[in-house]
């Protein structure tokens, strides 16, 4: 089964807008884990608008089930990842400005540099996992290189998938009627992941997803993918919380998965 690991930089988000620690992050880590996420993942930025330095020391404390680190592997971030000793590092290329990440690495341009940060986390017991597009060329590079796994950067998938009422592809509500051409529509929003699947499986890594997955594309993709190892999730399930609660959020997309 694909694994679910919450983004929580958005509850950190919140937090620092009021200067306090209310909500407490490592609370809200906590409460994920016990209400079924798999893995928790954070973001730290060298400007730490969100998670900070000490949020990720805090966070090593009481993460029981998967600790994912995302970053761009700058000197600083390295430091910090191979001292705190996550389950799984995800190599970003986003500079330290970027709202959010909004692209894949260029493995194939950056092989010797990437080569060498993998090394090092391999060495401190870390997973490596490389954020790419759904490019065979790409992960094929990040294999050779040594990387774990790749993690694909879904969001032209959500772009592309076809409108369509979350409810109608719940498991629980497969017989609501989906809008015509749904599958033909949802078929090409997927195939490039696929494929890239493929690839992962041909080289021997594993494959994790992220970005702009939500309640109306999850079940989809994964189905699309059941080699799939994790998917993380963050904007899309803080924003669902506000309505749902952040424990039936999580029941949610786990029934997706």
């Amino acid at each position: 089964m694909t694994r679910l690991s919450v983004n929580i930089n958005k509850v950190a988000t919140l937090r620092n807008a009021r200067g306090e620690n209310i909500p407490d992050v490592v609370k809200f880590a906590i409460d994920c884990e016990r209400f079924g996420a798999q893995g928790i993942t954070v973001h730290p930025r060298p400007d730490e608008r969100h998670i900070t330095r000490r949020d990720v020391y805090d966070l090593r404390k009481v993460v029981n089930t998967e600790f994912n680190i995302e970053g761009y592997p700058s000197d600083d971030f390295m430091r910090l990842v191979i001292d705190v000793k996550p389950e799984q590092v995800t190599l970003v290329p986003d500079a330290p400005g970027d709202l959010t990440s909004s692209a894949g690495w260029n493995v194939v341009a950056n092989s010797d540099f990437l080569a060498g940060i993998v090394m090092r986390l391999r060495q401190g017991g870390i997973r490596s996992s490389i954020f790419v597009d759904a490019d065979p060329v790409q992960i094929k590079e990040a294999a050779r290189i040594g990387a774990d796994r790749v993690e694909l950067y879904t969001k032209p998938y959500a772009d592309n998938f076809p409108a369509v009422n979350p409810d109608a592809l719940m498991p629980e509500a497969v017989t609501l009627p989906l809008p015509e051409k749904f599958e033909e529509q949802a078929q090409e929003a997927v195939a490039a992941f696929a494929a890239a699947s493929a690839e992962a499986r041909k080289r021997g890594i594993g494959l994790n997803a992220g970005h702009d997955l939500n309640l109306r594309n999850l079940a989809y993709f994964a189905k699309a993918l059941p080699l799939l190892d994790e998917v993380s999730i963050g904007h899309a399930i803080i924003s669902d919380a506000l309505y749902l609660g952040i424990k039936e959020t999580i029941r949610q997309y786990r029934s997706c998965l």
